[in-house]
């Protein structure tokens, strides 16, 4: 048994406590707001597997132009904060590359595959159950082009994982979910994806069992310090805690606490918005994506949520809900029964990589050290299997292959 220290009770950083609790660890969890709302509950509570593509590809190169035009398009850059962005959004463009953009398909495939068994072995050691539907998910296009391209893309997608698609032309999509009354070309519905009906307490049943089963510490951290003595955790109130081994699952706010030990690592925030209605008029029996316009509709527990898109921008600049009011305006073109006002808006800060590529990792030279961060918009979906594998890679398991995922590739 070791005593072992996590940066972050979101939901990657709860995960990967969950899984070594179950190996017998002594787990402190530091949080310095652990009842606050992060990003890992403001998601579009779906468990995503055919979300292989990296966000850094050759045609969303050429579609950027067009979409940072509009300032509350689905992609969008703070030009005051360009100059802290550059590096990452020169690597980005870097990460478009074919052969990079099929390094990162392989390495993500590779997590999807164990992803929703991740997740029940997950919802087995925490004793949940009923927190994921089978419901599949539609996404819709105004044009036949693009409704032609995406059939043939997911089909090939679809094949890697066994599962299966369709083509849907309006009449047949309207047929599965009647709310989409406005024009559009037609469809592709997904076996692939899973819903999670209420998001938020998935996150609490975790910290719950962390709390239960090891300790919750409220405390923000301003520091790791590896030493011969273990790895020391300063927490903001001066406190420090000395620990075996430590994981740094800390969200964009890690690479502080990485800079800080030695490392390089590029990490940003894509900003998403969204709009959550409770008890809405307005029913659907599937997440709607809307991809020609970057946001996603799901169905939860009594809620209706609408949300998505990218904001570059840094992780402490204001909000801009006028991209929430976008997404509605947009979906009333398709669904106009969407409620015109009495939605909860919400900002959240996805932590990425240019590559799209979380970094699952030990330190290069210190193997006490490991850091789950990264995810981007896979958080909710990759957060399990990342909890196996960092307490894999703590355990020394052989196996653990996980070279695409390591720090030593922003060193």
């Amino acid at each position: 048994m070791a005593r072992i220290g996590i940066v972050g009770a979101g939901i990657i950083g709860c995960a990967s406590a969950v899984h070594l609790i179950a190996e017998g660890h002594a787990v402190s969890v530091f949080e310095k707001d652990p009842d606050g709302l992060p990003a890992s509950i403001g998601n579009a509570g779906i468990l995503a597997v055919p979300e292989i593509d990296p966000i850094a590809r050759p045609e969303m190169l050429f579609a950027a132009p067009k979409w940072l035009i509009d300032p509350l398009g689905p992609l969008t850059l703070r030009w005051q904060d360009l100059p802290a962005l550059t590096p990452w959004l020169f690597h980005l463009l870097l990460a478009a590359r074919p052969a990079q953009v099929e390094r990162s398909r392989q390495a993500l495939l590779g997590l999807m595959r164990e992803a929703l068994a991740a997740h029940q072995a997950m919802a087995r050691l925490c004793g949940i159950s009923g927190h994921m539907k089978p419901t599949g998910a539609l996404t819709i296009f105004d044009s036949e082009a693009a409704l032609d391209a995406a059939f043939r893309h997911e089909q090939a997608t679809a094949r890697l994982f066994g599962f299966a698609v369709e083509r849907l032309d309006a009449r047949a999509a309207r047929g599965r979910i009647p709310a989409l009354e406005g024009a559009f070309a037609g469809g592709v519905f997904s076996s692939g994806y899973q819903t999670f009906p209420d998001p938020l307490k998935l996150l609490r049943d975790l910290q719950h069992h962390v709390r239960q089963q090891g300790t919750l510490v409220e405390a923000g951290v301003e520091a790791v310090q590896p030493s011969t003595e273990g790895i020391t955790i300063v927490a903001d109130s001066g406190e420090r805690h000395v620990f075996d081994k430590v994981v740094i699952a800390a969200g964009v706010w890690s690479r502080t606490l990485v800079r800080q030990l030695g490392l390089k690592v590029l990490l940003e925030t894509e900003r998403g918005y969204n709009t959550t209605f409770a008890d809405p008029p307005v029913k659907l029996e599937m997440p709607i994506f809307f991809a020609e316009h970057g946001f996603v509709a799901t169905p939860l527990a009594n809620a209706l949520r609408i949300g998505g898109a990218v904001e570059l921008a840094r992780p402490e600049a204001p909000p801009n809900y006028a991209r929430a009011a976008a997404m509605r305006r947009k979906m009333r073109r398709y669904v106009p029964a969407l409620p015109e006002s009495g939605g909860k808006e919400w900002m959240g800060r996805r932590p990425s990589t240019p590559d799209s590529v979380p970094v699952i990792s030990l330190h290069p030279s210190d193997p006490r050290i490991a850091m789950a961060f990264g995810h981007g918009h896979l958080g909710l979906t990759l957060s399990a299997i990342t909890g196996a594998k960092i307490a894999a890679l703590l355990s020394n398991r052989a196996g653990t292959a996980l070279e695409s995922f390591s720090i030593r590739r922003f060193q």
